[in-house]
């Protein structure tokens, strides 16, 4: 399976072999559904949320006696079968929509539907999309020749979700020419870049191991093809490990920071990295 690649002014510079594996794949519309659908209700933050009887103000006091005044007997003014009591059954914010779906069950979708797009010619391969300025006149003028390709003149008709540029390694230039462009998103395929803390510098000047940040679904073998590629050293071992949110204080005021994930990249001796 091979296809053309493209410069940045939208001239054919050579061909480039898909592999079947991620390019080839028949289409699955139930399991694209399954992660779609999950993804989804995982970001979901439940905002409906009533009161019981125990949480409305109020109604310590019984009403009336248990007997002798003829009518029903009553503890509490908040019970549900009252007008401004609390709620039976209704919607609470602790529900939790979380749906989870396996590692292999996200990859697979993605390479459905990187397949679909593939042969619907909604994918082309460019060698590089390197900007030397962040000036979003230069990155609408690389969308203008690649929108001379054939079967890619939609780049500029859509107004939302026109391009994905996915780059193989972190390029502040580019993301900065481009975030002004609302139907454009450039996105990380795997490594993110270099965690530069005082603990990751002596790992790699003692163990000669040093510290990424990768994007969520970014695999150990793509972790090293991504370092072999920007970095031209081939890592012996890759580990793969979370980062847990904490809480932080911004300007005064409580705030969460994000998690995500780091690899651990080790490097035979002799080979170096220069992160800074």
């Amino acid at each position: 399976m091979e296809t053309q690649v493209y410069n940045q002014t939208g001239k054919s510079v050579g061909k480039v072999t898909l592999p079947e594996s991620v390019f080839g794949v028949r289409w699955n519309a139930d399991l694209v559904k399954q992660v779609a659908d999950s993804l989804l209700s995982s970001k979901r933050k439940p905002v409906a949320h009533t009161k019981n009887r125990g949480e409305v103000r109020g109604g310590g006091k019984k009403p009336w006696q248990q007997k002798g005044t003829g009518r029903a007997r009553h503890g509490s003014i908040r019970s549900p079968i009252w007008v401004g009591g609390g709620v039976t059954h209704g919607p609470r914010k602790e529900k939790n929509f979380e749906r989870t779906v396996t590692k292999n069950m996200r990859a697979k979708a993605l390479h459905t539907l990187l397949s679909q797009k593939y042969r619907e010619g909604e994918v082309l391969f460019v060698d590089s999309i390197a900007l030397t300025e962040p000036k979003t006149k230069i990155a609408i003028g690389t969308l203008n020749s690649l929108s001379g390709i054939k079967g890619f003149e939609y780049i500029f008709s859509k107004k939302n979700n026109a391009v994905a540029i996915a780059l193989s390694t972190k390029n502040k230039e580019t993301e900065r020419a481009f975030q002004n462009l609302g139907n454009v998103e450039v996105v990380e395929a795997r490594l993110r870049g270099p965690r530069i803390t005082e603990k990751a510098a002596l790992g790699a000047d003692k163990s000669n191991v040093y510290v990424f940040e990768v994007a969520k679904g970014a695999t150990k073998k793509s972790i090293a093809d991504s370092v072999h590629q920007s970095y031209k050293v081939r890592p012996v071992k890759v580990r793969v490990a979370g980062i847990p949110a904490r809480k932080v204080f911004v300007r005064g005021k409580m705030g969460v920071k994000k998690g995500g994930r780091k690899a651990y990249v080790y490097l035979k001796k002799g080979d170096k990295i220069e992160v800074i």
